[in-house]
């Protein structure tokens, strides 16, 4: 199993660091926090942080000095949150390194999928993401995230369920199939049982993308790519 990804929030507020902390570690990265910049120095030179994140409490001379120790080629990647006013700090950040420079106040879930992209250009995103037409689930964290904002956890049962539908595309599963591949979680899956994991499954993730084939099973396909 590969090592889980590392980000580290740098003196970030606290009703933020939680909510981020939070998206981060149910989506399979650990978070360490620093509330001043001199315990930073400590978590940092440790070793092993993939992604910073430095809040606007920092000053933005403290936010460069730990970009420049622990930034650039090899270093750890950097997300510097400043006020809307500081135009300057955030060209000087980005001209020292810096990977993204974001205004506060700012959305938790943008900054979280932003550290995402961070992780995935450096090879340590964990993510296995699926679009369907109302919501976006990441298999490996079994998270449904809803267009609304709001947030489902997927059972073992229910990723076994979909993985088996997004490996056979618009062909048609039978019940035998489906207890065959993608077994319940208690062992009454027979028959009927079978249309109510279906029907707990589509309101979860809120999707027409299966397809009740009376007679003869169910069948997934593929929504179609959005382009608005």
């Amino acid at each position: 199993m590969a090592a889980r990804s590392v980000v580290a929030l740098v003196s970030v507020a606290e009703v933020v660091a939680g909510d981020l902390a939070d998206h981060l570690e149910r989506r399979g990265h650990d978070v360490r926090q620093a509330r001043q910049p001199w315990e930073a120095e400590s978590l940092l030179s440790a070793g092993g942080i993939d992604v910073v994140v430095v809040g606007d409490d920092v000053t933005q001379a403290e936010g460069r000095e730990l970009l420049k120790r622990y930034g650039g080629e090899g270093g750890c990647d950097f997300i510097l949150i400043c006020r809307p006013a500081d135009l300057v700090d955030k060209v000087l950040a980005l001209e020292l390194g810096a990977a993204d420079v974001i205004e506060s106040p700012l959305n938790v879930r943008e900054l979280a999928a932003r550290i995402g992209g961070l992780l995935m250009r450096r090879g340590r995103n964990t993510q296995e993401l699926i679009v369907l037409e109302n919501a976006t689930v990441d298999l490996r964290s079994a998270m449904v995230m809803h267009r609304s904002g709001a947030e489902d956890q997927l059972s073992p049962g229910q990723v076994a369920l979909l993985r088996l539908f997004l490996a056979s595309p618009r062909k048609v599963l039978t019940r035998d199939d489906i207890i065959a591949a993608a077994p319940a979680e208690n062992a009454d899956a027979f028959d009927r049982s079978i249309d109510s994991r279906i029907v707990r499954l589509r309101r979860k993730l809120d999707t027409e993308t299966i397809t009740t084939i009376r007679g003869a099973g169910y069948r997934f396909d593929p929504p179609t790519p959005r382009t608005d």
